[in-house]
């Protein structure tokens, strides 16, 4: 991540941990989010019954299986392989003596919500056991305290998978997705073991290969190699493991020697770059000592702390019914799903996240589409952090793009001999096509710039979404330093693409041809997505401030309008439709609807904009139907005020978890994987939109709200503003608006509004 993503982050936990000293007391008896944590009565089967907990980059699953094992699933949001897939760290097995998790006896294992933590009792009076495990929201380690009754043993044993060099093959291979079809065999490569360690075990993954150059070299970019450093070779991922008094029993485990009420174990995971493997060792050496150096009482109210802000700047709470129970429950804990892994030095991968576990007869490494970024999929779980307020949660997505755009750059003047930057749909951490996508074997005549994947070869329209984001971010934060450093310079490379790429017509208007209006129309001309998207980005480039954006710039924004064609439409019987393309070539090839990107993710339409009925009609129109995954049609309904359609998807898609899994917000696979983050995104953003939406200095709300549902709700909207207040029985009580000099541009539509049936 770049160094003012890092700044964003540092600065916005500060202030939350400040914020949190004076609000803390809101937590307590009767704490409305108690009522949303997990709370299991039995051990789980398996993986499949695992809960998720993590800081934002530490990651794990946790369950207890029937023999009374406890198992943790260990994850970081950086361990790279040099196949470029997210590999998890490893196993930790727990095992007390005498067992107390043993059939027959009273089981208790919770989620606490509100302190972050995962707390498992068993027993009964004389022989109850309480192990506390919780991932430091401020540190870089693991805490496992058990306070037992009675004297108890602990046998702690790592357990690696990765033990032998063997070839991906099949299916399987998919998991390192890009590498299908290349001309050299895929190898999965084995972990290393310290021998040696007193009282403590150490593990590590190196990367002694990497896929980076070659990359670079089979897409004609060889000459970016001297320019840049590899990401993936000798990056070197897995921990250390130990606790007071433990001893080792050998290499991978550890063991009390005697039994004791309280005992802990911590966990150490630690990620780097480094020369050596010895180096590597220095830092975690230097790590866990900065880690152990902390009163442990500190560190957990710091961390409790953390997680008591991050749960109060936001929250919706809808009540009444089972279904709308569930709607809050897949909310709240989508939310915390998406903070566990959300503080990283990558952006969550939307197959899974750090939350994969085995499936499909693989391990726990396996994910469907593997390791490179779907934009489409990818920006799902960042636009609902918005009206969070979970502001420091998208400094990884825009440090990780602002970091490829040197990349970006260099190869749009190597293919096409232009200035500029464009973000391809499906790219690795540092900015390439995978080559899978791109083409292992390619046609002679093929030019260079031309791949051979229909599905995603002129798909840009991650560049204006990207921007548009952006934009929003900082109309939220106000945020003067990211918009000078980050939004405006990575605008100028983005938008000096589109306004090299193409022709112009007769009219002045750039021809966007060939191109393609997303996956589904691959032959397209003047592709919708990136008309309304020019659109929108550029009216929201010339509402910020000339002071801050200077007056060339401006000129650009303003010649640059000009230019983008009009957005396709049609009229059918006097009446106007929004059209995926300005002509379409070829039939459908995926299930999107393109036209429908008018509406969200670039408002073009919505409730309070002109000509609503043109995207309600265009909307009914839509080839495709459904509201799984990432389909954003629950989405696109709320911000056309259509309250039953979107009241109607929002519940089935919070009811359509994942069935083998036990944690209520393991969604999917869908289209992609386990737990998935498109899922769980879009129900975030229908929700939010549902009770407010914010453009052109008005906040709406209740725009598509049903009025039977009872809500408390506190939400963040443009300009530093909280809006915070409950719907009883179709009345808005107590609203409180943050500043109070933006009470004036709330505009609450409810049952004025007419909903869709």
């Amino acid at each position: 991540m770049n160094k003012l993503s890092h700044l964003i982050v540092t600065v916005l936990i500060g202030l939350s941990l400040a914020v949190c000293q004076t609000t803390s007391a809101e937590a307590g008896p009767g704490d409305p989010l108690d009522a949303y944590n997990v709370v299991w009565n039995t051990p789980s089967t398996d993986h499949n019954g695992s809960m998720p907990i993590g800081n934002g980059d530490i990651g794990m699953n946790v369950w207890v299986d029937p023999s009374g094992d406890l198992w943790l699933l260990l994850s970081k949001t950086n361990a790279w392989s040099e196949n470029g897939r997210l590999l998890k760290l490893g196993r930790v097995r727990i095992r007390l003596a005498p067992n107390p998790f043993v059939e027959g006896v009273p089981f208790q294992q919770t989620l606490r919500l509100r302190k972050g933590e995962i707390v498992i009792k068993a027993g009964a009076r004389e022989k109850a056991v309480t192990v506390a495990i919780w991932v430091d929201a401020n540190n870089p380690v693991i805490h496992v305290e058990v306070d037992s009754a009675a004297p108890v043993k602990m046998h702690a044993t790592l357990d690696l998978w990765r033990t032998a060099r063997r070839e991906l093959t099949g299916k399987e291979a998919g998991s390192a997705y890009g590498l299908q079809g290349a001309p050299f065999n895929v190898y999965v490569h084995p972990d290393t073991v310290l021998d040696g360690s007193q009282g403590s075990i150490i593990w590590r993954h190196r990367n002694e290969e990497s896929i980076w150059e070659n990359n670079l070299k089979h897409q004609g970019l060889e000459g970016f190699i001297a320019k840049s450093a590899d990401p993936l070779l000798s990056r070197t991922f897995g921990g250390r493991i130990e606790g007071p008094g433990l001893r080792n029993e050998d290499a991978t485990t550890l063991k009390s020697p005697t039994a004791r009420k309280q005992l802990a174990l911590s966990i150490y995971p630690h990620c780097a770059q480094t020369e050596s493997a010895e180096q590597w060792i220095e830092q975690l050496d230097r790590s866990v000592a900065r880690c152990r150096a902390q009163d442990l009482d500190t560190a957990r109210r710091n961390h409790r702390a953390w997680w008591n802000a991050f749960w109060n700047r936001s929250w919706i709470r809808v009540t009444g019914s089972p279904d709308l129970e569930a709607v809050t429950r897949g909310y709240t804990l989508q939310r915390w799903i998406t903070a566990c892994a959300g503080r990283g030095a990558h952006a969550i991968k939307f197959n899974g996240t750090i939350f994969t576990v085995d499936g499909a007869g693989y391990d726990a490494d396996y994910r469907s589409w593997g390791g490179p970024y779907w934009w489409q999929n990818t920006r799902l779980p960042y636009w609902p952090m918005l009206a969070c307020g979970d502001f420091d949660m998208m400094a990884p997505l825009f440090g990780m793009y602002q970091d490829m755009m040197p990349l970006a750059e260099y190869r749009t003047k190597t293919w096409f001999d232009h200035d500029g930057a464009f973000i391809g749909e499906t790219v690795y951490f540092w900015g390439m096509y995978n080559n899978t996508n791109y083409g292992w074997e390619r046609p002679a005549d093929l030019h260079v710039s031309e791949l051979t994947n229909r599905y995603i070869r002129r798909e840009y329209t991650a560049s204006p979404e990207l921007m548009a984001m952006m934009l929003d971010y900082c109309t939220y934060t106000g945020d003067a330093e990211f918009l000078r450093e980050t939004l405006l310079p990575m605008s100028d490379s983005l938008l000096t693409f589109w306004d090299q790429h193409y022709q112009t017509d007769a009219a002045g208007h750039m021809r966007m041809y060939p191109g393609q209006a997303l996956e589904t129309l691959q032959d397209a001309e003047n592709p919708t997505p990136d008309v309304a998207g020019l659109r929108w980005v550029l009216k929201g480039l010339l509402a910020l401030p000339p002071d801050e954006t200077g007056s060339t710039r401006r000129r650009f924004w303003k010649q640059l309008v000009r230019k983008v064609p009009p957005l396709p439409m049609e009229e059918k019987e006097g009446k106007r439709y929004i059209l995926g393309a300005g002509k379409v070539h070829g039939g459908r090839g995926n299930s999107e609807n393109p036209e429908l990107y008018a509406i969200f993710p670039f408002r073009l339409y919505g409730v309070g904009k002109g000509d609503l009925e043109t995207g309600r009609r265009t909307f009914e129109r839509r080839a495709v139907k459904g509201n799984n995954g990432w389909r954003q049609d629950d989405t696109q309904a709320a911000f056309l005020g259509l309250t039953e359609t979107a009241a109607d998807y929002v519940v089935s898609r919070a009811k359509n978890k994942h069935a083998a899994s036990r944690f209520g917000a393991f969604w999917g696979p869908n289209f992609d994987w386990i737990p998935d983050q498109t899922h769980g995104g879009n129900l975030m953003m229908t929700l939010q939109t549902m009770l407010l939406q914010a453009d052109d200095g008005k906040i709406r709300l209740l725009p598509a709200w049903p009025k039977q549902w009872d809500v408390d709700f506190k939400l963040h909207a443009p300009h530093q503003t909280i809006i915070e207040g409950r719907l009883k029985d179709g009345q808005l009580v107590n609203l409180n608006v943050t500043p109070k000099s933006r009470r004036k541009d709330i505009v609450v539509i409810g049952s004025n509004h007419r909903t869709d049936k």
